[in-house]
């Protein structure tokens, strides 16, 4: 389904219907492994490219677009509030920062959506396209970052209604 709108702000924006897989920060979701055979795998703290034209280099955990990796936060008034309203009070206490709206982090095929480009992906959040994924290829093919393997097993592939905003 490919549903297209200009906004009044003048963002054009649309549905289509994407295979959403999820990946986390582990070795194993980002082709990394901790220690190298330089020095007998003594140096677990350091973590390295192990697949792809850059194996060996230092893993730096920044996406392609040289952004940190990142969840999305709804923020104080969103859905999630209305859900759990009794949240609120403990956000503005204990998290202040927790009210201001984060954007996850998404991988996309950069020919068809550009760094930058803002989508919204029901059940996981808004999120920036900031990455490029090895299997992410064509314009219905998303990945994105979650915090743990577990929630990226539990997610598994899905095929939703995503809303992009360019």
């Amino acid at each position: 389904m490919l549903v297209c709108a200009l906004l009044p702000t003048g963002v054009f924006a649309e549905w289509r219907t994407m295979e959403v897989t999820a990946y986390c920060p582990c070795g194993k979701c980002n082709d990394y492994t901790r220690g190298s055979w330089r020095y007998l795998k003594l140096d677990v703290w350091n973590r390295y490219v192990s697949k792809g034209p850059d194996r060996g280099r230092r893993y730096t955990g920044r996406t392609a677009s040289g952004d940190r990796l990142k969840t999305p936060r709804p923020g104080l008034f969103s859905r999630d509030s209305l859900e759990h309203p009794w949240k609120i009070p403990i956000r503005l206490v204990a998290f202040p920062v927790a009210g201001l709206r984060r954007y996850g982090t998404i991988a996309a095929d950069t020919n068809y959506y550009p760094f930058g480009t803002k989508m919204y992906v029901p059940g996981w959040g808004w999120g920036v396209v900031s990455d490029r994924g090895g299997a992410i290829k064509g314009p219905d093919r998303l990945d994105i970052f979650v915090s743990s393997h577990r929630k990226a097993n539990r997610w598994g592939r899905q095929v939703l209604d995503v809303w992009i905003e360019r």
